[in-house]
């Protein structure tokens, strides 16, 4: 299989490629998911995809199986990536044994977040940075990895203050990566054109730099509230001229999704033009999505100028609404997807679809947005909605899929926004204070409180005061219009509604003598549902866990718009539940490890690890506004 280096020298001049990244999705029904996916966005023809790695290799066998997927069942090139910091050496050595073993010859080498404290743990290696990844695989690799590197067009920032990036100050890092063996550099998410050009022409005048292959990674626009949240996670600043257009629509998702689409588009136009055709390819970040990365493809002059037919003559294209009898004929392309242990098979048909359809772009559009015999599961998560959207989504849970990981960057700061608790009122102190505002995140919440949890700001007090720390909520809403400013979403003229549900953690003993004896009625008749999980993955509910996910299954939220299907942007069910509360549990730990061992922060934190359960409670009666938290504060 060729290297990623390979790939681009061998494009003729006037070509232009893609790349898509990907993550390994949290529920056995989203890997699954993904694989029909990928077969799709195949189509597209990617000249390679490239797999995230968790924190601390929290994803690590999950990365390597998506990676050997890719790289052996669909064919393509595949780079996998690899962070070092915060990772045992066994943990690297294994990786890059099995990522040989499955003929993956690319590594993206990434640092990662640096260990919390020393006193608390210290990886078994020595890599405090990316050089330190890429030197050690070519010492025990040789030339057989191509190496790729992460550039920052705006800066690197490892704390909150965007002031400090400056791109300049990044160069000679840069330059003792590329001298140690990178061969590609893929740049973090921007929005800025200006700063990327000024980037490239920085590299390109740079005689050590200019050798490497420079990839603008652009990340597509799918919803407000994700886009907000990407940018302020990467630290990418947006021009104020985009930031209006995105916000414009509000609540309509499909807009600010249509927007995205001309903005991402004319990017790489300004790109290309820009840097006088010197960018070879983009890559994007997908989120696991496919619609707006292929609606970006097949509108972009640029990557339209490409010749993607390779291999697959337009009279050979199979129509995606027929009837497939029959064996289908396995030609091979830039990138031969269709192995040998497919050939032959049901999969070998729909990659062989897939492959058919890049004659005709607009037909892979269509399956994007739903259309025809492969659009059925295309859009069925056209909401994404974090960890509260479809758990067979392949886009289920955080947007970046890199780990349970808190969401400040340093001890410092993390000790700023939460002190040093000690006690469990001083626990409830940092819930309380995020509630009325004065903080703005929570190890699992990085994003202010909603408008709407003012609405039942006053109930999630009395909780949080009885100790039981409420991580996610919501009122009950009975047909309140979509334009609501308060609770709005959606198109216009839609009406919306959801059940009432709170998740929080409470002591062991409270629940089992008496939370769960006094709701025990009210959870045998069905008016309320509930999932309880503690630190060692057992899951509890009323709910017949044995059953199909399907039966678990219980939308909270929902729209009716005028000629549309209802709309169901947040479920809950035992498979997403599973998924968040290993991520949850592990967040106290990774709390816990801001603090030197045997402080009283640290035993604190680890307490409540242990003698905790994590609940999710929902009232099934949408029409009571008050329900059920009268039934959770009853005395």
């Amino acid at each position: 299989m060729a290297t990623v280096i390979e790939q681009i020298n061998a494009l003729k001049p006037h070509e232009r490629f893609c790349s898509f990244e990907f993550f390994p999705p949290k529920t056995d029904a989203g890997f699954r998911n993904l694989l029909a996916r990928l077969h799709r966005m195949m189509a597209l023809n990617p000249l390679f995809l490239s797999i995230t790695w968790g924190a601390g290799g929290s994803t690590s066998e999950k990365s390597l199986d998506l990676a050997a997927t890719c790289q052996k069942e669909l064919g393509v090139t595949t780079v996998l990536h690899l962070t070092c910091t915060n990772t045992n050496k066994e943990v690297i050595d294994h990786a890059l044994r099995k990522a040989k073993e499955a003929n993956i010859r690319n590594i993206l080498a990434l640092r990662g977040d640096p260990p919390r404290t020393e006193e608390y743990w210290t990886p078994n290696c020595d890599f405090k940075n990316a050089v330190d990844l890429v030197r050690y695989i070519k010492e025990q690799y040789g030339d057989y990895f191509c190496i790729g590197v992460a550039g920052y067009a705006e800066g690197h920032a490892d704390g909150a203050d965007t002031s400090e990036q400056d791109p300049a100050k990044d160069i000679p890092y840069l330059e003792e990566k590329v001298k140690a063996g990178a061969d590609f550099i893929i740049t973090q998410l921007f929005f800025d054109v200006d700063k990327f050009v000024a980037y490239e022409s920085m590299l390109q005048q740079n005689p050590i730099l200019k050798k490497a292959v420079l990839i603008p990674g652009l990340m597509p626009i799918t919803t407000f509230k994700v886009f907000v949240r990407a940018t302020k996670l990467s630290h990418a600043l947006v021009p104020p001229q985009i930031l209006e257009r995105v916000a414009a629509p509000g609540n309509d998702d499909d807009m600010v999704k249509a927007i995205g689409i001309d903005i991402v588009s004319d990017m790489i136009e300004q790109v290309h033009t820009r840097t006088e055709g010197r960018i070879r390819g983009y890559h994007f970040y997908t989120l696991n999505l496919e619609k707006s990365v292929a609606s970006i493809v097949e509108k972009s002059p640029v990557l339209n100028a490409t010749s993607l037919q390779q291999g697959v003559d337009h009279d050979d294209a199979i129509d995606s609404d027929s009837d497939f009898e029959g064996p289908i004929p396995v030609k091979q392309g830039r990138n031969s997807f269709i192995s040998e242990n497919l050939a032959g098979t049901e999969d070998a048909r729909l990659v062989m679809v897939s492959r058919a359809i890049s004659a005709d772009r607009k037909k892979i559009v269509d399956i994007s947005k739903g259309k025809g015999l492969l659009g059925k599961d295309a859009t069925w998560d056209d909401f994404p909605n974090g960890r509260f959207g479809d758990s067979n989504s392949p886009a289920y849970g955080e947007i970046d899929g890199y780990g349970p990981t808190l969401k400040l960057r340093s001890s410092e700061e993390v000790m700023n926004t939460w002190g040093c608790p000690e006690t469990h009122s001083d626990i409830t102190k940092v819930f309380m204070e995020y509630l009325s505002g004065k903080i703005s995140v929570l190890p699992w919440v990085d994003s202010e409180i909603s408008s709407e949890t003012a609405l039942i700001q006053e109930e999630l007090f009395d909780l949080n005061q009885k100790g039981w720390f409420t991580l996610a909520s919501q009122p009950a809403v009975n047909g309140c219009s979509s334009a609501d400013k308060i609770l709005g979403w959606g198109p216009p003229n839609g009406r919306l509604f959801q059940k009432a549900f709170v998740e929080f953690f409470i002591p062991k003993d409270t629940w089992n003598n008496s939370l769960y004896p006094r709701l025990k009625d009210a959870f045998d008749e069905r008016e309320l549902t509930y999932f309880c999980g503690d630190s060692n993955g057992t899951i509890t509910s009323n709910l017949d866990l044995n059953k199909n996910s399907q039966s678990s299954k219980t939308a909270v939220t929902w729209g009716v718009f005028p000629s549309k299907e209802v709309l169901q942007p947040t479920i809950i069910d035992s498979h997403s539940f599973k998924a968040w509360n290993e991520e949850a549990f592990l967040l106290w730990i990774e709390w816990a490890r801001c603090y030197k061992k045997g402080t009283k922060s640290y035993e604190l934190l680890n307490n409540i690890y242990n003698t905790h359960y994590l609940v999710s409670i929902i009232h099934h009666d949408f029409t009571s506004e008050l329900g059920l938290w009268e039934m959770l504060l009853e005395n």
